[in-house]
């Protein structure tokens, strides 16, 4: 580094230490991006399509009941901070519809919602804490690390 560099450096408030060590921002990303071994990898895909099996298992004697009968899971996502794999949220989408035919023109009224239903996790958890707790056979009723509830208490409180 030349003095020049130095100068801009101190009049940033850089230290030296900081740039040796080569300070890195917190970013948060989608897990898919934050998984780098094939067993996480695999764990993670399983997982949502395991939660996404399930739901559809329950839905008709639970959450699709009423007049939003068809509820359809769209997406199961987790934000990963990218320098320790602190899970920032996870939220799984959903939608429905209700449908009216007018039987004098035959016109159909569509009404449509989504919810986002928020995982109700643990301060601090990590996406591998996650994938360890949720990897028996049932993560839809599985406690959530560090926590008695599970997937399926945040979706009680939504759907």
């Amino acid at each position: 580094m030349n003095i020049r560099s130095w100068v801009v450096v101190s009049v940033l408030g850089l230290s030296a230490s900081a740039l040796a060590q080569g300070t890195t921002a917190r970013q948060y990303v989608d897990t898919s991006a934050y998984l780098t071994s094939e067993a996480d990898i695999n764990a993670w895909y399983q997982l949502v399509s395991t939660l996404n099996q399930q739901f559809d298992d329950v839905c008709g004697d639970t959450f699709c009941e009423g007049d939003y009968s068809n509820i359809q899971s769209l997406r199961f996502r987790c934000s990963v901070d990218n320098r320790n794999g602190v899970i920032g949220e996870c939220v799984w989408v959903f939608a429905a519809s209700n449908e009216d035919i007018n039987p004098t023109t035959g016109a159909i009224t569509v009404d449509a919602q989504s919810s986002t239903c928020r995982v109700p996790l643990a301060p601090r958890t990590t996406i591998s804490a996650l994938l360890a707790a949720l990897s028996g056979p049932d993560p839809l009723r599985a406690p959530l690390p560090k926590s008695t509830r599970s997937i399926y208490d945040g979706l009680a409180d939504c759907l």
